[in-house]
């Protein structure tokens, strides 16, 4: 018995120090990306650099906020600046939605293409509507967004000045986790949200910090047209879920620029039941641990609620209760510094009540992070896949 406490003990305070350790980063982290955000907005408002922009915005179906995610596109204060929107087929729901929102803007450019179903190649089907696009867009610089994206007035202005220096190809930007329905939604579903805002922003400021930008987030990219074709291509990146990761990769190991852009953007959560909210975020665990194996193991010791329990049973079953309790606070604790700094770095008008909730967050983070491990397979709108080395998918 003695030996279970010891290991209780031990394995507690290993994680306890190594997820202080993350926290202290991340707040660094998040202060330097506060700053270069600050500097970054100044020189966009004073920039000139106000080139033609394409903007690629693949479309499957309908979800809740799509209406006015998609006004907010038409809605940019640029000077030249076209919309695609790309759908398998021209009775879907979300690009007939699109040409409806269109025809309140007619001042803006806007096509509206199909592709029709991919090829069995292309087991991403997001990838062969981008090489749609591509084959049809006027401009050779181009921002893509996914469907839920909802963006500010000032967007294409931000992202673009990622672009200034000819030896960048490609910026990201990270998100704000947003509820749709706002608090009437289930906690299940801010947990997500706020999983998108603090766990993964967390990861993405500290990597920059430590090494940069050697990946790209998929959510919304400024990119230059040739930078798909030297990353392989799109039926080559088409092969990969996490497509918007090997682009970034494989450009930055080709010695081409690649940024983390300041420009915060929203990400529209719809209200899921728990078993939908839990299957979608481990599908994007598991994604990652096949993308980057390593770095997805060592981002198990990032986690501090797990931690936190461990210390807890480790009093209850030595005998002191009242330190197992205060161990498990002082990790409730380090999360609430974590999630703070971030949501308010990142500008979150909401950042008290994600700031609250995210110690449980962390909690089912490294639940999801185990379940990484249990499987070769996910399901995705209305197939099942299999994640094989280095991310490639395969339909079995």
């Amino acid at each position: 018995m003695r030996l279970l406490f010891e290991i209780l003990f031990w394995m507690a305070a290993v994680g306890t120090l190594t997820s202080t350790i993350y926290c202290l980063m991340v707040i660094t982290a998040a202060l330097r990306f506060g700053l270069r955000k600050r500097r970054d907005d100044r020189a966009a408002d004073r920039s000139d650099f106000l080139p033609p922009v394409s903007v690629l915005k693949p479309l499957h179906g309908t979800e809740d906020g799509l209406e006015r995610n998609l006004e907010t596109f038409f809605e940019q204060q640029y000077p030249d600046f076209e919309l695609l929107f790309c759908a398998r087929h021209e009775s879907d729901a979300g690009l007939t939605l699109a040409r409806e929102v269109g025809q309140r803007y007619p001042h803006v450019s806007a096509r509206y293409l199909t592709c029709g179903e991919p090829p069995p190649e292309f087991h991403n089907a997001k990838v062969f509507s981008l090489a749609r696009m591509d084959a049809e867009a006027s401009h050779d610089l181009y921002v893509t967004s996914d469907a839920d994206a909802r963006v500010a007035p000032d967007y294409l202005r931000k992202m673009i000045q990622n672009l200034k220096d000819p030896k960048v190809g490609l910026a990201s930007s990270i998100y704000l986790g947003t509820v749709h329905r706002g608090r009437q939604a289930g906690l299940s579903t801010h947990l997500d949200a706020v999983g998108k805002s603090v766990e993964m922003s967390s990861g993405v400021m500290v990597a920059d910090m430590i090494e940069g930008t050697k990946f790209a987030l998929g959510v919304t990219m400024a990119v230059r047209k040739q930078s798909f074709e030297l990353a392989g291509g799109f039926r080559e990146l088409g092969q990969f879920y996490a497509d918007d990761f090997v682009l970034g990769n494989r450009l930055a190991t080709r010695g081409v620029g690649v940024l983390l852009a300041t420009h915060v953007i929203r990400l529209l959560v719809e209200d899921t039941p728990f078993g939908v909210s839990f299957r979608n975020q481990l599908r994007w665990m598991q994604s990652t641990r096949r993308s980057r194996p390593w770095g997805h193991l060592g981002s198990g010791l990032t986690f501090a609620m797990p931690f936190g329990v461990l210390g807890l049973l480790w009093g209850m079953l030595s005998g002191h209760p009242g330190l197992g309790l205060a161990w498990l606070a002082g990790m409730v604790v380090n999360r609430w510094v974590q999630a703070g700094t971030v949501l308010c770095v990142m500008g979150d008008s909401d950042w008290l009540h994600g700031t609250l909730i995210y110690p449980l967050r962390d909690l089912l983070g490294s639940l999801l992070w185990v379940g990484s491990y249990g499987g070769d397979r996910f399901y995705y709108r209305g197939q099942v896949y299999r994640l094989r080395e280095g991310g490639r998918v395969e339909a079995p």
